[in-house]
């Protein structure tokens, strides 16, 4: 046990982690050239294209120091602030971590919030300045930062380079002096901490595991705690480029598990595996629940795939612990799911995933947070979607989430960032100079305004310097209302949303111009209303397509051109109450970027 090092990468977006991972599988030999490719570890095509860590991924590497073999555990994390709940777990399964920071870029702020998450571990931090062979590393402020943030030693941080090489052996040397040995008891009970979860789709659900008590064998009858369903572990094994399969795994190692479950549910991550005969009387602690920040409704396009929709979603589910989904059903699009995302990036990765693992196409309604709402009896209700708003008349104040939003940014662009932050209703906290060029300011800021565009738009305004991280801080009372849209007096529930009264009217306006120029012309005219309540307060009309009847009327009285066009408006008056108004996606997806 005290040869294994199990150890995460932390960083901000694009500062470089699965580059020096490649490098790290290069130099301990774990893969061959044949082998060797960049990103390795990210195997799903959209995380190659849109050169992101969606998943965090899990493999050993052997390494020999002074003649004594070592066994690595290295788990490669995400770096965005959608998926820190990857990180969170991942995180929770180390000892040590290597905080990478990009030399040219300095300290951002998903940095730092992962390296709180790596603190209320205990980790041991092993600071590692990357990107060194580049022309606009400045190695000196960006060690003056780190120094600054973590209090190290100087000398103590490794300059390094993913691309060529350098630093690698110094980062490994570190990782065997500097990261401590797993602590746990070889010869007790068996406890065993689920770290994520992949599906098979010969073998079932492959579960990743770190041993922390005890050891499990081949063969071994073993229990999952929070399901309190039993298995026979079939096949154990560490993780190399590919599974290799053992008898046994002993205290502190990482390895896998297949035991042929088919549901997903029945595995959770951050559950704990034990014996049957001798089970650990507790399951192990410091855990979270993953908390959705933004929810939205995802539908199939043919209502007829809803059970294959939903087997998609179960099957995703186990690759992305993150994402929850129950079954709602809405007037305008039939049966689907209310989902919960870590954000908005999140939601378009499952959109895009759902199209293509499983080839379903779908429709995502407008995405919003979710409220209390409380009644004049005094009754709490949890709001998930705005059709669930009890009427004006039984309601007495809606709660929304609020945030505490920490952003980091260069001195330049504190005016534009601080007038967003007041656009969309937020308060300033805090605002201190981390050097004489970097300030962080903290705001609190109402959920629901920056699920749509916000972090767009700081990006837009900071030319892409702007870093971002947010963590809730509770509800708090505000004058919302519930807007809809109206297509010929119809409600299209999809559309409704949730909105600060202050903001009502030229959302409604806006709205309404929009889909004016997305739904497409009919036989009769489409008039398009935004409500509060019974009140309408804005109005766009899709004008009718018209046939000219009277061409053939060549001259004659104009009696018989009146009685054609009469004829016409009659046809049109019938068909605009028969006529229902097809709604394309584009115009679910155009609300939200409507600025």
């Amino acid at each position: 046990m005290k040869h294994i090092r199990n150890f995460c990468i932390i960083a901000h977006i694009d500062h470089g982690k699965s580059t020096l991972a490649d490098r790290l599988l290069e130099y301990t030999n774990t893969i061959t050239s044949r082998e060797a490719q960049a990103q390795l570890l990210d195997d799903m095509d959209l995380e190659r294209e849109r050169g992101i860590t969606i998943k965090s991924h899990a493999i050993q590497m052997d390494y020999i120091e002074d003649g004594q073999p070592y066994i690595l555990n290295l788990i490669d994390t995400p770096g965005h602030v959608d998926f820190s709940y990857e990180v969170s777990r991942s995180i929770a399964a180390c000892e040590g971590a290597l905080l990478i920071v990009d030399a040219s870029q300095g300290i951002q702020a998903q940095t730092i919030s992962n390296l709180y998450l790596a603190l209320e571990h205990d980790l041991e931090i092993i600071p590692i300045l990357n990107k060194m062979d580049l022309p606009g590393a400045m190695p000196e402020e960006v060690k003056d930062q780190i120094i600054e943030l973590i209090g190290c030693k100087r000398e103590d941080i490794i300059p390094a380079s993913g691309k060529t090489g350098m630093g690698v052996h110094d980062i490994l040397r570190a990782i065997v002096e500097r990261v401590p040995a797993p602590k746990g008891n070889p010869d007790g009970e068996l406890q065993a901490l689920i770290f994520d979860s992949v599906f098979d789709s010969f073998r079932g659900i492959v579960a990743y595991f770190k041993v922390l008590n005890g050891e499990i064998r081949k063969k071994d009858k073993v229990k999952f705690v929070a399901t309190d369903k039993e298995y026979i572990a079939e096949e154990v094994g560490t993780l190399k480029l590919k599974k290799l399969p053992k008898d046994v795994i002993k205290t502190g190692d990482v390895g896998y598990i297949i035991s042929g479950i088919k549901e997903a549910r029945e595995v959770k991550v951050g559950d704990t595996i034990t014996h049957k005969d001798r089970p650990s009387r507790e399951p192990i602690k410091g855990f979270e629940e993953v908390k959705p920040m933004v929810f939205a409704g995802i539908y199939p396009v043919d209502t007829d795939e809803f059970e294959e929709l939903r087997e998609a979603m179960h099957k995703l589910q186990l690759n992305d612990a993150s994402i929850v989904f129950e079954p709602e059903s809405s007037a305008a699009l039939g049966f689907g799911f209310r989902c919960g995302f870590l954000g908005m990036l999140h939601m378009e990765i499952i959109q895009e995933r759902l199209e293509r693992e499983f080839d379903m196409t779908v429709i995502t309604t407008v995405p919003n947070v979710s409220y209390k709402a409380f009644t004049t009896k005094g009754d709490a209700i949890d709001v998930h979607n705005p059709s669930d708003l009890p009427d004006p008349s039984k309601l007495e104040y809606v709660e929304e989430p609020y945030i505490k939003a920490n952003i980091i940014t260069k001195s330049e662009f504190v005016g534009p960032v601080m007038s967003l932050c007041i656009q969309k209703r937020g308060s300033v906290v805090n605002q201190s100079y981390l050097t004489s060029d970097r300030v962080e300011l903290i705001f609190e800021i109402p959920m629901g305004e920056i699920v749509f565009d916000f972090y767009d738009r700081l990006k837009t305004i900071s030319k892409g310097y702007a870093s971002f991280d947010y963590h809730q801080i509770g509800y708090r009372r505000s004058d919302l209302v519930r807007l809809d849209i109206l297509l010929n007096g119809e409600h299209v529930d999809a559309l409704s949303s949730l909105i600060h009264r202050s903001n009502s009217y030229d959302f409604g306006k806006k709205i309404c111009e929009k889909l004016r120029e997305l739904i497409p012309r009919q036989q009769f005219e489409i008039i398009i209303q935004a409500s509060i309540g019974a009140k309408i307060i804005a109005r766009e009309t899709v004008k009718a397509l018209r046939k000219d009847v009277t061409a053939k009327c060549y001259g004659g009285d104009i009696s018989r051109k009146r009685k054609l066009l009469e004829k016409q408006k009659k046809g049109k008056k019938r068909m605009r109450q028969v006529g229902n108004v097809e709604i394309p996606q584009s115009a679910f997806m155009a609300v939200l970027k409507l600025d």
